[in-house]
């Protein structure tokens, strides 16, 4: 009974540990959090860079990754769709400018990949998780209004759906204007 305890206690602990702090997410209706991060290719960029335009923040753990690879190609093979309906596509992990720069090579990745290093970003976002000593974004998107406004969450995406999803909500939302 008494290591039946223990073990429920060190799951708690792990499952504490590792997950996101939703609880600090921004919530939809609410202002998006400000950034100031560099893409693939040094340059800086922000949110009200996409002030005037909807805008698909997706988050993802680790460049190079097969789930990662799979929705960066998702997003990739959508793009056309994405900025003719008005949006624009931006993905960030904690990974550094120099790991941006060779995976969006290698895919062919037409949009920026920002580069939040210090996890800042991650942070006020609320998908900042852990596993010991490994720091990582939760794979969560964020679809933010025009007016700088969060418009739909997704949390714990399906990689090789999110693109589409993100889309038909886009469309379902802008009708809706």
């Amino acid at each position: 009974m008494r290591r039946a305890c223990l073990l429920a206690s060190l799951a708690l602990l792990f499952a504490m540990l590792a997950a996101p702090a939703f609880a600090d997410m921004p919530k939809e209706g609410q202002p998006a959090p400000d950034f100031h991060l560099q893409d693939q290719n040094g340059h800086w960029q922000t949110l009200g860079d996409h002030h005037g335009r909807w805008l698909v923040l997706y988050f993802y753990p680790k460049d190079f990754t097969s789930g990662c690879t799979t929705e960066v190609c998702s997003f990739r093979d959508d793009v056309v769709k994405l900025r003719q309906a008005g949006a624009d596509v931006v993905g960030v992990s904690l990974d550094d400018v120099k790991s941006h720069a060779k995976f969006a090579e290698k895919y062919h990745v037409p949009f920026p990949l920002l580069a939040d290093s210090d996890r800042k970003v991650a942070k006020e976002y609320g998908v900042l998780a852990s596993h010991f000593d490994f720091h990582y974004a939760k794979r969560t998107t964020f679809l933010i209004d025009p007016q700088g406004h969060i418009a739909e969450i997704y949390l714990d995406v399906a990689p090789e759906r999110n693109a589409a999803q993100v889309l038909s909500d886009l469309t379902r939302l802008k009708a809706l204007q």
